[in-house]
């Protein structure tokens, strides 16, 4: 059997002193160790390339892919606000990965040779207008159709790792089918009633569903106690636009920028049309920790081998924000499928398939 993937973390306002405790953790480095994974806080941007250097040189692994975050995450932690870093060595046959260069517009795709290209890992940089796509224009080009990963996020600086310190763009790794994998997303709100189909909007402000003033449906929706405060509804109430052909009920969950009482009017995060469809929503701790459950139960069957390492890409609205305390949600990832290594950050958004969401979390599995 395939030995677990070598992985450490740790936390220290001096990245060197972090990284050295990362190598003593690592232990002896296994020689197929192909390709590292490498998550820093944003306290360590402005050291991203020191860092990249140091384990490079220190683990001889010649490929390298990762992001800033405001905060990084391992197996059963979280670091949020924290000068923290989080590495993982991946052991994949050399000819069953590529790197995949910085892809800045979409024509930079079609430039791009994907010879054997099944499934992709990215980060991208939130700055660049056309990261949508970017992510589906590579969705096109993988046999998988998936492509999943990370909008760094930062309160300064953004950058991602792939084998350099790149940014502006789309970057990480094209798997083959030949290595065994399985990835999940899971939502951070709940419906609070059906789908309404938009019936009158302009832009990102809506007029009516279903032939119906849109504010009055939507204060139907949230309760009598909240349709009574709407600024109590902020934070806790959302929109989620379905997604077209998912077999899995996913939406992209938009804010709700504001309402117009005189006028009945709803504004979202989202432009709309008529004939679109959406649900109201709600983000709370029982649905966001039903809904990771429930994707850890799927994911688990789905892999069908002891898993030797994953990536987790979370919002950064998530962790203790949306779990209430810290490390919950590492923490049922680590009860559900136990303590195998897992690196990841959390995002300014979250890819998976073909798309960017939010308030979402996204699970990768290696076997």
């Amino acid at each position: 059997m395939s030995a677990p993937f070598k992985f450490a973390h740790a936390v220290d306002p001096d990245w060197t002193r972090a990284a050295q405790a990362c190598m003593n953790r690592l232990g002896a480095i296994p020689s197929a160790a192909t390709l590292g994974f490498l998550y820093v806080s944003d306290a360590f941007a402005g050291e991203l390339d020191a860092i990249l250097a140091f384990f490079r040189s220190s683990t001889a692994v010649p490929h390298w892919t990762g992001s800033v975050g405001v905060g990084v995450c391992a197996s059963g932690v979280e670091y949020l606000g924290q000068p923290a870093m989080a590495v993982m060595l991946g052991e994949f046959e050399l000819a069953d990965f590529s790197m995949l260069p910085l892809l800045r517009i979409p024509q930079d795709i079609a430039a791009q040779p994907l010879p054997d290209a099944y499934f992709a890992i990215v980060h991208g940089d939130p700055a660049n207008a056309r990261i949508q796509e970017l992510i589906e224009g590579l969705s096109e080009r993988v046999s998988s159709g998936f492509v999943v990963g990370g909008l760094s996020s930062s309160e300064g600086v953004t950058a991602q790792i792939s084998d350099g310190v790149v940014s502006g763009g789309l970057s990480g790794v094209l798997f083959s089918e030949r290595v065994k994998l399985a990835t999940r997303l899971t939502q951070g709100v709940s419906p609070l009633g059906p789908r309404h189909r938009v019936t009158a909007a302009n832009k990102n402000v809506i007029g009516s569903l279903d032939h119906r003033p849109a504010l009055d449906v939507m204060k139907e929706e949230i309760g009598e106690a909240l349709a009574r405060d709407l600024r109590r509804a902020a934070g806790y109430i959302f929109v989620g636009l379905p997604v077209r052909g998912s077999d899995t009920g996913d939406y992209l969950v938009r804010n709700i920028l504001g309402v117009d009482p005189q006028n009945h009017l709803v504004a979202i995060g989202e432009t709309v049309e008529p004939g679109d469809e959406l649900l109201f929503c709600r983000r709370d701790r029982q649905s966001a920790e039903a809904d990771l459950q429930r994707m850890l139960a799927a994911i688990g069957t789905q892999l069908n081998a002891p898993i030797r390492g994953g990536v987790y890409y979370s919002c950064l609205g998530r962790g203790q924000h949306m779990f209430g305390a810290p490390n919950r949600e590492m923490e049922l990832i680590r009860d559900a499928l136990g303590d195998f290594p897992l690196v990841g950050f959390f995002a300014n958004g979250e890819i998976s398939h073909n798309r960017l969401y939010g308030y979402t979390g996204v699970l990768t599995l290696f076997g």
